[in-house]
């Protein structure tokens, strides 16, 4: 597409208070026709000699882990494959994790020339989006015509949660200065799946676990010896149903159990644990073994990049009914959920006992703190009253469902948003120690 520039712009506007002599000079209207016709054959030479924006390659080279708040440098290398300088009015559109359109800027690269174009971004929030493109102006030698193309530069952004390393490690040392977390954990040897050694076989052993390669070499009945597994398994459930669309702090719910889930998924990949997870909502929306390694860190973090609430009641017979079929091996499973009232949370309620004693139930809920402060505070006026009876009656049903799951054998936390993360970490290091795992 071709198009004028403001240069042009401003020359026929100049031109045209031309036009008033008209009334007074015959000749006068012939002129400023004359002379727009003039610039508007000039514009259209103009944009004819203007480099094709499509003769133009740019590729992008950018960081692929970014996380919320933490600025991000990315350069762009653009490449002039006509035998002209190319003169160009640049407007970005990024994904809008990125913060979307971005403002023109120029930029002139040399006949068959290269030339990079740093840039910086820095994500507003978590999420995956695809999107990028640029809108090019190719301006002309005199400034006066352009062509306007669009340019497709698609990026794939995801966006984690922030990583709070330096926190976490603060809180793992912090837990390791206590002193029961002095105990040495001691080897144990019994049904475990990790082989340990070789030893004579005794009367009462299991027979399954003779080694009848060790035992024709020696000639005598030879036993393996099998250590306990040291590695447990911790299965993170995001409740991802209406309760995780409320604000705390001027943020989702679930924005705060994302960065508690991230917390405790960084201190169990710290300890060499297995870490899935489960999002469920009003069906089973993502679900990762519980594994080791990078491979399975990497994948629960890119659940938890993308996780969003709904308005909708969660499907908690789904959610328990899959993972008796997919995580049969005991793990800790930590539910990061709220409750309203014990018959908001009766379904969660019943079958928090159906995972003893295969599993380890841990319940993570949120407090609203401004909600305590409305119930604690001192009314003045008859609306504050009645705001104050409503907040004491929330909080006391709400007492009476935690008090349920822990009589059901779950173990609940029930912290601010901001001691989630920190609290979480603490209870799981606390089961490592006691060995309950």
């Amino acid at each position: 597409m071709m198009l004028p520039t403001r240069r042009a712009l401003l020359v026929l506007g100049c031109v045209a208070p031309l036009g008033l002599f008209g009334f007074l000079m015959s000749g006068a209207l012939d002129i400023v026709l004359t002379v727009d016709a003039a610039v508007i054959l000039l514009v259209a030479i103009d944009a004819r000699l203007a480099v094709d924006p499509r003769v133009l390659h740019v590729t992008r080279e950018a960081p692929s882990n970014l996380s919320v708040g933490r600025p991000i440098d990315y350069t762009y290398r653009w490449e002039n494959q006509a035998g002209r300088h190319a003169r160009l009015l640049l407007r970005e559109v990024r994904p809008e994790l990125l913060g979307g359109v971005v403002q023109p800027r120029n930029l002139i690269i040399g006949a068959h020339g290269m030339i990079l174009d740093p840039a910086t971004a820095t994500p507003a929030r978590r999420g995956r989006e695809s999107a990028g493109w640029f809108a090019v102006r190719s301006r002309g030698p005199l400034g006066l015509g352009q062509r306007q193309r669009r340019l497709l530069a698609p990026w794939t952004v995801t966006v984690y949660p922030s990583l709070p390393i330096s926190r976490l490690k603060a809180s793992i040392a912090d837990a390791a200065r206590r002193p029961e977390a002095g105990l040495r954990q001691a080897r144990r040897l019994g049904e475990g799946s990790q082989f340990e050694s070789l030893r004579e076989w005794v009367p009462g052993d299991d027979t399954r676990h003779i080694d009848w390669k060790a035992t024709a070499r020696r000639r005598k009945v030879i036993a393996r010896q099998f250590e306990e597994e040291r590695r447990q398994h911790v299965l993170l459930v995001l409740d991802a149903g209406r309760l995780l669309t409320a604000e705390v702090g001027g943020e989702s719910r679930m924005e705060h159990a994302v960065r508690a889930a991230l917390w405790l998924t960084l201190a169990a990949y710290h300890h060499g644990d297995n870490v899935g997870i489960m999002v469920v909502a009003d069906e089973i929306m993502h679900y990762v073994t519980p594994q080791s390694g990078k491979r399975g860190l990497r994948q629960v973090l890119d659940v938890l990049a993308e996780v969003q609430p709904r308005l909708v009641e969660p499907d908690y017979p789904a959610a328990f009914r899959y993972l008796a079929i997919r995580n049969r091996k005991r793990a800790l499973t930590v539910f990061f959920t709220d409750v309203i009232d014990r018959m908001a949370s009766e379904v969660l309620l019943i079958h928090l006992g159906s995972l003893q004693p295969r599993h380890l139930p841990l319940v993570v809920t949120l407090r609203d703190p401004e909600l305590e402060l409305v119930a604690d505070s001192r009314p003045s006026t008859e609306g504050d009253a009645y705001r104050k009876a409503a907040a004491e009656e929330v909080l006391s049903a709400r007492h009476e469902a935690l008090v349920q799951m822990r009589r059901s054998g779950a173990m609940v936390l029930d912290v601010s948003p901001d001691r989630a993360g920190a609290a979480a970490v603490d209870k799981y290091l606390e089961l490592k120690r006691k060995g309950r795992l």
